[in-house]
């Protein structure tokens, strides 16, 4: 599929955190839009996307001062208080396009030379390993986050086709791991999986996070109903998957391989 693509001068970068971020100062978006257009996407239902003409996952504006304006905003955040960032919230900070644009590469220069607080690297993409030189320097400031809903090629394609595919985010992990870089597996939402998803999981990281849409999507629920997600599990016929207590199995599961306290729910596993 063609992305447009539109490049744009950025008025502003760090945002105020607020909500289910509140134990964040700022959130970080290099990009507006995402390629990786999940069907689950709780941005699909917010301004960002509901005010494009074009479809959410056929656009993404790169924001081509974003290292420049970073390095003023952070220094002035800085001088002002503790700075804890998360990034992102509404994009993929490693999307394809990142390949060769190196927004959020030339984020993580800024950040290596004056680090905040702390960062949160929220991705899906094998693409974070290429920084592992500037994630490394952060130290014990930052957290990678790789989301992997599940351990099933099929349930991925089915929800999240131009996403990566699953054994490559696990083999990020690992090599992240080995780096002595802090990761976490975010299981979020938590989608159909084998039996053997926690115990594959536990053998690559020491920290996960499961969520739901029901609590994770900023509305109870409500926007990933709008989007209309229920039908993919309906046409998988899993219906029982999606339910408010479907996250509950995956848990179960989790906690007969990880400490109860490495096992962290919805808001819990994103805090600083």
């Amino acid at each position: 599929m063609k992305i447009d693509v539109n490049r744009k001068m950025a008025k502003q970068l760090l945002t105020k955190a607020s909500g289910f971020l509140k134990g964040y100062t700022h959130t970080l978006n290099p990009y507006t839009g995402c390629s990786f257009a999940c069907s689950y996407c709780y941005v699909r239902q917010m301004p960002v996307a509901l005010f494009r003409s074009d479809a959410w996952g056929e656009w993404v504006d790169v924001k081509e001062n974003a290292a420049a304006l970073l390095a003023k905003e952070l220094a002035k955040a800085k001088s002002k208080g503790p700075v804890r960032i998360f990034m992102s919230s509404a994009t993929d900070p490693y999307q394809p396009i990142e390949h060769q644009e190196r927004i959020t590469r030339s984020l993580l220069e800024v950040m290596s030379a004056n680090p905040p607080d702390f960062l949160f690297v929220q991705t899906r993409s094998p693409l974070v390993t290429r920084d592992a030189d500037l994630l490394k320097l952060l130290g014990e400031r930052v957290r990678v986050s790789m989301t992997v809903e599940t351990d099933r090629e099929d349930i991925r394609r089915a929800f999240t086709p131009s996403a990566p595919p699953i054994p490559a985010r696990l083999q990020a992990l690992r090599e992240l791991a080995a780096r002595g870089i802090p990761v976490q597996a975010t299981i979020a939402p938590a989608l159909p999986s084998s039996e053997h998803f926690a115990e594959l999981l536990a053998g690559i990281v020491g920290r996960v996070c499961i969520d739901d849409y029901f609590m994770g999507d900023g509305s109870g629920g409500k926007r990933t109903e709008r989007i209309g997600v229920r039908a993919i599990y309906d046409a998988l016929e899993l219906p029982d998957w999606y339910s408010r207590d479907a996250y509950e199995r995956v848990r179960e599961q989790l906690l007969r391989h990880f400490p109860q306290e490495r096992v962290f729910v919805s808001q819990q596993g994103f805090l600083p």
